[in-house]
């Protein structure tokens, strides 16, 4: 993997990149939707395509259950087998496996060689390990693999953190050391590399942020994600501020992943601190649920409102998509309260074309230095560089 830094802000930490893959190139700042298990939820790979996703996200605790590595390898790997044909990046289950894992019958279990957990289908026990996971995305044939992190439940004490960062620095060289001696780098036919990432943890607290930052960065890895952050309960202020407090320690030559953050608001703010990568089901889970964006204020909606059984104006009178330019809130409204599983599909497109294309604006205003002057009204609740007044929104 290659990751090039195009340009850089003098008043933010955004940048513009491009990252090459064996499958091909990105731009970043880039937003991967998810497909968990293989697809994103209701869309078809042309349709991903026509909202120019340049990249998307695979699940390795879902694909490892259901239908497992080796039959998607025989299939030719995740693009062949899926008939996406750009760039995949999978995360290494951890976190799934530690939730989802904890079945009525069984719970999971973290220690420090990896987790125990049950499958949640059938409740067959399964282990794993910083190495198994990578053989696992190995036959899963991604782009760039994630490694296995221990990442606490939000609410439990520093100490658990501290624990938690200790493994997942223990964990990453157990990654890399596997890496290098199964020369996962290289795809099976030819000598295009792939790419492995490690993760920071640590929490809200501040030097367990830069203990983590510190041993992760002190590794080969192509890129740097930043975990544990993504956490409702938490609340806006925690997250930017355990993003905030190492933003300008990350490895400018390396590309940034803030995992599991998909807002609108988010979005723009993590770009200012440097962001260069994320993934959320947000937009495809909020669709499900009725809800969609309105590109004025990024406002969430909810289609089920009764005010819309009568308004025969498009979904969101701002956004050129197909949806948009065919379909009116009446009808959409009555799709979903009916059960038709094409509102699903209709919300899920919008919701998916404005972050994408918030992303495209994003590139488009760092390229032409009005990145701040643009998003100005987002960035005021941010911590970054206030005390010298050069990175600050409100400078």
């Amino acid at each position: 993997m290659q990751y090039k830094v195009r340009k850089t802000l003098p008043d933010s930490l955004a940048r513009l990149g491009e990252v090459t893959t064996p499958s091909g190139k990105f731009n970043t700042p880039a937003f991967m939707p998810v497909g968990t298990q293989g697809a994103v939820k209701t869309l078809s790979p042309w349709e991903l395509e026509e909202l120019d996703a340049e990249i998307i996200l695979g699940n390795t605790y879902h694909l490892h259950i259901r239908p497992g590595e080796e039959l998607i390898n025989n299939g030719g790997g995740l693009q062949k087998w899926s008939s996406w044909n750009k760039p995949i990046l999978t995360d290494s289950g951890g976190y799934q496996a530690y939730s989802l894992g904890a079945t009525r019958q069984n719970s999971a279990k973290t220690t420090d060689e990896g987790v125990k957990f049950s499958s949640h289908i059938d409740g067959k026990k399964l282990f794993f390990t910083p190495e198994s996971v990578l053989d696992i995305q190995h036959k899963l044939g991604s782009d760039i693999a994630m490694v296995l992190d221990d990442c606490p439940p939000i609410e439990t004490d520093k100490a658990r953190v501290a624990i938690g960062v200790k493994r997942t620095s223990d964990w990453a060289k157990r990654s890399m050391d596997y890496w290098q001696k199964q020369n996962y780098a290289f795809s099976k036919n030819s000598n295009e590399t792939r790419a492995l990432f490690g993760i920071i943890q640590g929490g809200v607290h501040e030097d367990l942020r830069k203990v983590s930052l510190e041993a992760i960065q002190s590794l080969p890895f192509d890129g740097i994600a930043i975990g544990g952050v993504a956490i409702e309960s938490e609340g806006k202020e925690k997250i930017n501020f355990a993003v905030d407090s190492i933003a300008q320690l990350l490895d400018k030559n390396r590309p940034h992943y803030l995992m599991g953050v998909g807002e609108p608001e988010d979005l723009i703010r993590m770009v200012h601190l440097g962001m260069d990568m994320f993934d959320c089901v947000i937009p495809t889970r909020f669709a499900r649920h009725g809800a969609f964006w309105l590109k004025d204020g990024y406002k969430r909606v909810s289609i089920e409102n009764s005010k819309y059984r009568d308004d025969f104006g498009p979904l969101d009178p701002d956004c050129s998509c197909k949806i948009c330019k065919n379909f009116s809130r009446s009808y959409l409204r009555h799709l979903y309260v009916s059960g038709e599983t094409f509102a699903l599909r209709a919300l899920s497109y919008h919701n998916l074309a404005l972050i994408l294309g918030l992303m495209q604006e994003i590139r488009e205003s760092i390229e032409s230095g009005q990145f701040t002057n643009k998003y100005q009204r987002y960035l005021v609740h941010l911590k970054y560089g206030r005390e010298e007044g050069r990175h600050s929104a409100r400078s």
